[in-house]
């Protein structure tokens, strides 16, 4: 009898512990808050881009936020971070979850990932007047050759892997690997063909020549690793806007 009381008092403990941890989800928190709190870092084009003149933003990532904010009936309150403490934020709770962000091994060990919604492929970017003397990946990978690059960025550890040989050039945000190249302080920059194709129709840059894509990688959202309660909220609802078509509208607005 004894073991029997013990062991449903075991079991009746981790309903309890259950329970509090369900209490404790992020989806709770903004239910009874009535704010969805999102981190972006308001510099990728067109996802993510802060006006800092009205402190507003605008994208594809907003859009899909203010749509998560909308069905959640909650306000969306976006808060200012950078790609070096992006996912530090999640993890210390500064946000409930990220716009879009690649997913990586990396950010795997601490963070959680939303289901992917889209895809992206790198590409090495230079200016028009310098097209002419890059031919593939090899003749970026060279001594004299300045590849800038954002600090704490994909880019940044596909840059140092891609071209060791080159004089790579880390710059920390809010300054950008691509603003460096177009100031002429830089050679060669690499971004994702969604960026890259916003960066071409405002600015002098292409794609080198007979540099193909590399490193697709799904993009999703950043949650907290251990809040499965909300992870799995975020994904169902993932997956009913899919199915609606929000997604592909969304694509189709921003060019993507």
């Amino acid at each position: 009898m004894n073991t029997f009381w013990k062991a449903a008092a075991a079991a009746a403990l981790g309903l309890v512990l259950s329970g509090a941890a369900q209490a404790q989800s992020a989806l709770n928190e903004v239910l009874d808050s009535g704010v969805l709190k999102v981190g972006t870092t308001g510099d990728w084009n067109p996802m993510s881009l802060r006006d800092p003149a009205t402190n507003s933003y605008k994208g594809y990532d907003i859009d899909i936020m203010n749509e998560l904010a909308a069905d959640l009936g909650v306000e969306v309150e976006y808060v200012p971070t950078d790609w070096k403490t992006l996912v530090n934020g999640v993890v210390a709770g500064k946000y409930h979850l990220t716009g879009s962000a690649s997913i990586s091994p990396p950010r795997m060990k601490v963070a959680g990932f939303s289901d992917s919604y889209i895809s992206v492929e790198l590409f090495p970017y230079t200016t028009k007047d310098k097209a002419d003397k890059f031919d593939g990946y090899d003749s970026i990978n060279q001594p004299g050759v300045k590849v800038a690059t954002t600090l704490g960025t994909t880019f940044e550890k596909r840059v140092r892997e891609w071209f060791p040989n080159a004089d790579i050039k880390v710059v920390e945000a809010p300054a950008r690997g691509f603003q460096e190249v177009i100031a002429g302080r830089a050679d060669v920059f690499i971004t994702s063909n969604i960026e890259g194709s916003t960066l071409e129709a405002k600015f002098p840059v292409v794609r080198v020549k007979n540099a193909g894509p590399r490193s697709p990688s799904p993009i999703a959202m950043i949650l907290p690793q251990a809040d499965q309660v909300w992870i799995n909220y975020v994904n169902n609802w993932i997956e009913v806007k899919k199915a609606q078509g929000f997604f592909e509208e969304n694509r189709k607005k921003w060019g993507l």
